[in-house]
């Protein structure tokens, strides 16, 4: 049989554009998802219709959280190495319904941890995220930063997989690899996104609602950089860091083979300016909302690269005046406007 990597989330935004980009050099991909409908499935099911028709790619749905299935899973197919990247997403939908988060993201992250060790997979990367850095104000955020201040459970629940992820790379030398991501777009995006649900409020001329009075900057990273540094650094696992030391230790290593990073454009934009560009290339004025803070939110995100520059020898550099028009050439077509 031969070995597949697998790909949670697969007809998640990023898991499929990972799944489709590993097929494209000649991988083998299992890919999993529940297809649940916390936004719709129609989306999920268009971008598995991308996937299928390469004999390299099998889909299985299942639910991560369900153990004798994710059992099975390990059990019967080869699988070389991970990329998880299935979750429930959405910070404020936690607000709502925290036990989804509970059952997928760190039941679920238990249940990969448990197949990787008992079939001795070469490397697990698994998705992280800025929220991790909740109520830190120093920017940019670095990995070696502090991040015991979450403000929110999906927030402080990405916290316990990175933690969750480095007992088990300590005690039975899984090499693990965290990777927190900056807030992803671009084409085949979540419908609960700023963007998409910005684009598709100012082509129906109904208003959209912009938080913190638009005083808000994000560190928008367009999807092909997000894949890039997931693919880099997917091919090189995780190794223990010979210099780290238990007298001063450093987050984002380990004695274990343990690594973290972050993946973001290193280049802080302001809502109002995010929402500029996207009048521009729609062609139409935006009407706004001002609105305070969500709870769960933060102001600003912004984060510091240099490890994943020095080690996998990547830097995402898409600029939003290029990312953001070819999300509105996929919106387009995607919703036939």
């Amino acid at each position: 049989m031969e070995s597949s990597v697998l790909v949670t989330g697969a007809a998640g935004f990023i898991g499929y554009h990972v799944a489709r980009r590993l097929l494209e050099r000649g991988d083998r991909v299992l890919g999993l998802d529940n297809l649940n409908p916390y936004y719709d499935v129609r989306l999920k099911e268009a971008r598995l219709a991308q996937l299928t028709p390469c004999e390299r790619f099998r889909f299985l749905k299942h639910d991560l959280a369900d153990r004798s299935a994710m059992d099975a899973v390990f059990a019967t197919h080869a699988i070389s190495r991970v990329v998880h990247l299935g979750a429930q997403a959405g910070v404020q939908y936690s607000l709502v319904d925290p036990h989804a988060y509970v059952d997928s993201n760190m039941t679920g992250f238990l249940t990969i941890l448990e197949g990787c060790r008992h079939r001795k997979v070469e490397h697990l990367v698994f998705a992280s995220s800025s929220s991790v850095y909740g109520g830190n104000t120093r920017m940019p955020f670095s990995v070696q930063d502090n991040v015991d201040h979450p403000l929110s459970l999906y927030a402080a629940g990405k916290k316990a997989n990175e933690l969750m992820a480095h007992a088990y790379a300590h005690l039975y030398g899984i090499r693990c690899t965290g990777l927190r991501f900056f807030t992803v777009y671009g084409p085949w995006g979540r419908p609960d996104m700023a963007l998409f649900i910005f684009a598709k409020a100012i082509l129906e001329g109904k208003p959209i609602q912009v938080f913190n009075f638009g005083k808000m900057q994000r560190d928008l990273t367009y999807i092909d950089d997000i894949v890039e540094g997931v693919i880099r650094v997917l091919d090189r696992p995780a190794a223990a860091d010979p210099a780290w030391s238990g007298d001063r230790p450093t987050p984002a290593g380990s004695s274990a083979p343990y690594r973290l990073y972050n993946i973001g454009n290193h280049q802080p934009v302001e809502l109002l300016r995010i929402i500029e560009v996207l009048e521009g290339v729609l062609g139409k004025k935006a009407q706004m909302e001002l609105l305070p803070m969500q709870p769960g939110d933060v102001p600003a995100t912004y984060a510091d690269i240099e490890s994943l520059v020095s080690d996998v020898g990547f830097r995402p550099n898409t600029p939003v005046e290029v990312g953001i028009p070819k999300f509105v050439e996929w919106y387009r077509a995607y919703a036939g406007v």
